[in-house]
């Protein structure tokens, strides 16, 4: 082997031993320094910004899984919830759909849950409903586009979860959709070897076996979820100075029949948070927009916006990622034309 192979090899083995995730975005922040010095620096405040927003969500979701990791509590909480997971799919899209978490607030929590052994069919219809609706939302829909919409969006948000969770429940019966984490995360990683115990002793921090794991759950989990938050705002700011809003409310006019589909599909990679989607939605109204079309836009974008995504892509398996992502653009679809149809009767 030349000299040059061994060095190429060593390089390629240095590599390996850092996480890629922290590799993409160092590299995504030294390209734009070289190409644009004043967006990169708009990108780090932006992200900066955002992460420092959700670092509350982040802190409550990881110190409770480390919680419930420690004072083994996962399986207690994972084979009461398993007993009616109906009721708990209930109680979870109702909680969900008037919960005050954004589309990237709530997976922390998430993990957190799906740590916890909670089933996957409940955890799926919290998940789609709470992005979509919450107190602050509401009163400021209200005030910007009117009750009828907002009350639309809040059945959108409560039918989706409910809906998600009921289907979600039916694969998972039938033996899909098992084991939903990735092995770095909760069970198998994250901690997860650190300490399984039989008894639960929610007073952890008198053992000093139950106080290692928690803080083995909390530094793994907390920077597993640290890093993937922090590319998706990198990147949903890159998205924010590049995409225009324009470009968006000038494909959103025209035919229900066109522009719902096309909701959808602008919706999903939408850049906007919901409560900036307000006033454009809004102004897309005045402008002749569908009502069908605005709510499609709201509930696809709320649930799946490209930074979002990211983040439950790195969360779950390729299997589970591909269904929410399914479950998340049939249901907008579905509030867009049954609005639209209920609007016409």
């Amino acid at each position: 082997m030349t000299d040059l192979s061994l060095t190429v090899s060593g390089a390629t083995r240095a590599l390996r031993r850092f996480d890629r995730v922290w590799l993409t975005l160092a590299a995504l922040f030294l390209v734009l320094t070289a190409v644009s010095p004043r967006q990169a620096w708009d990108s780090a405040g932006f992200t900066f910004d955002a992460f420092v927003w959700i670092l509350p969500f982040l802190l409550v979701s990881v110190l409770l899984a480390a919680w419930l990791k420690a004072a083994g509590a996962d399986r207690l909480i994972g084979a009461t919830v398993s007993r009616s997971v109906p009721v708990a799919i209930l109680l979870a899209a109702a909680a969900g759909a008037f919960s005050p978490f954004c589309s990237c607030g709530v997976v922390p929590l998430i993990a957190a849950l799906l740590a916890a052994g909670v089933p996957l069919p409940a955890v799926m219809a919290f998940w789609l409903a709470s992005p979509i609706m919450d107190p602050e939302m509401f009163v400021l829909m209200w005030a910007s586009v009117g009750l009828e919409l907002t009350l639309a969006k809040t059945a959108a948000a409560l039918g989706l979860g409910l809906a998600g969770g009921f289907a979600t429940l039916g694969l998972a019966r039938a033996g899909f959709l098992q084991d939903p984490l990735r092995a770095e995360v909760g069970r198998g990683g994250c901690g997860g070897g650190a300490l399984a115990p039989a008894d639960v002793n929610w007073a952890f921090w008198r053992e000093p076996v139950r106080r290692a794991a928690f803080g083995a759950e909390a530094r793994s989990i907390g920077l597993f979820l640290t890093k993937w938050l922090l590319l998706a705002f990198a990147l949903e700011s890159l998205m924010v100075a590049w995409i225009p809003a324009d470009f968006i409310a000038t494909h959103l006019g025209g035919e229900p029949l066109k522009t719902i589909p096309l909701a959808v599909v602008l919706g999903v990679p939408a850049y906007l948070n919901g409560y900036a989607a307000i006033p454009l939605v809004g102004g897309l109204l005045d402008m002749g927009m569908a009502p069908g079309a605005a709510l499609a836009f709201l509930v696809a974008g709320g649930v799946t916006s490209l930074p979002a995504s990211m983040a439950v892509f790195a969360l779950v398996r390729r299997g589970v990622f591909v269904w929410y992502l399914v479950l998340s653009g049939l249901g907008a679809l579905l509030a867009g034309f049954g609005y639209q149809a209920w609007l016409m009767i």
